[in-house]
């Protein structure tokens, strides 16, 4: 009896003295700073957190949305996010005085989102939905969803972007919508990673935007949309079919290297500034249809697989012809090329008997 009771006591000290060391094997740092008026909802897991880690230190939706009716931003990293992130539920304000001369926004009911909105190297498990079809949703702070894996439909339609968006190395495993999106500052998206539909339809970029090295798993819808400075969408994949019809590249339009799997439409498309698709792959049918080339078009060493459309399209006189092995007018000629050399070849072996 004595020795069993030993035996227990022994135990007992065991666990105590294991839980401390157990606490101190963990290298899951936590970076939780104390909330107050103003300051942004943060949790910051390094990545040495293990997965259950991770979810013991999931934040909730709700959580967010608290903290945006609160007037506060966001800046989470390394987390797990749960439950459907609803933003049309935010109150109704008045538009931010920096908005107030855009008559295209006047009119409409307001919800604000003032601080930034930070999301990197995070997992989201469920939805981000502005639903709202009359409503604007206007973010004042900077949008930073780098690095993260989107499990569910994002849409951020009819949104208004007063400082940076970055999307960099952002996974969309599900439908992402920007519809009639305003993006007043840069957007930077390489080596993005979208879904089966995404959708920028009718959006206004009045800054730079890159979305070099991204890939379009999916429906990629840019219709009717305005770009006014640069565009880089060099060595970009889409694989299905593109639409840019209706849209319009005030600025350098760089698809350099891009590759289209299915059909690409740029029909009543308008290039003011110079259009790069030196070096692009069409695998199906291009349709340039009565788009319009102010600046310099050039074309060279593009590859047609299934032809090109180019129907009323006014091109520029210093543009540069589609070339590539799917290009009829190239393929004429290397067959030409090839019969002429044979005939010499032929006449030289003649001459040597």
């Amino acid at each position: 009896m004595m020795n069993r009771m030993c035996a227990w006591i022994m135990v007992g000290w065991l666990a105590i003295l294991w839980l401390p060391l157990g606490a101190e094997a963990s290298n899951c740092e936590v970076e939780t700073p104390v909330s107050g008026p103003g300051v942004a909802l943060t949790r910051h897991l390094g990545a040495d957190c293990t997965e259950p880690e991770r979810e013991a230190q999931a934040v909730e939706a709700a959580q967010l949305l608290q903290a945006f009716r609160e007037g506060k931003g966001i800046d989470l990293s390394g987390v797990i996010i749960r439950g459907d992130l609803s933003l049309d539920t935010l109150p109704v304000g008045p538009l931010p005085a920096e908005l107030e001369g855009v008559k295209e926004l006047q009119g409409r009911e307001v919800r604000v989102i003032s601080g930034s909105m930070t999301i990197v190297n995070s997992v989201v498990r469920g939805a981000i939905r502005h639903g709202s079809t009359q409503g604007l949703l206007v973010v004042k702070g900077p949008v930073t969803f780098s690095g993260t894996r989107f499990e569910q439909l994002v849409d951020l339609s009819r949104a208004v972007f007063m400082q940076p968006v970055t999307l960099s190395g952002a996974r969309f495993l599900r439908e992402s919508y920007f519809v009639q999106g305003r993006f007043l500052r840069d957007v930077l998206a390489e080596k993005a990673a979208f879904g089966p539909h995404t959708r920028f339809h009718r959006s206004v970029f009045q800054g730079p935007v890159t979305f070099q090295q991204s890939g379009f798993n999916g429906l990629a819808e840019f219709l009717e949309v305005v770009f006014e400075k640069d565009v880089d969408l060099s060595r970009t994949y889409f694989k299905l079919g593109t639409g840019f019809s209706g849209s319009r590249f005030q600025g350098l339009a760089d698809f350099s290297e891009a590759t289209f799997d299915h059909e690409a439409y740029f029909t009543f498309t308008l290039f003011d500034g110079d259009a790069d698709f030196r070096r692009a792959t069409f695998r199906s049918m291009a349709d340039f249809s009565d788009a319009s080339f102010k600046g310099r078009d050039d074309f060279s060493k593009a590859v047609f697989g299934k032809g090109q459309e180019f129907t009323r399209a006014n091109r520029s006189a210093t543009g540069q012809a589609p070339l590539g092995f799917g290009n009829q007018t190239v393929q004429y000629a290397i067959i030409f090329s090839l019969l002429v050399f044979s005939a010499l070849l032929i006449a030289y072996l003649i001459r040597l008997r």
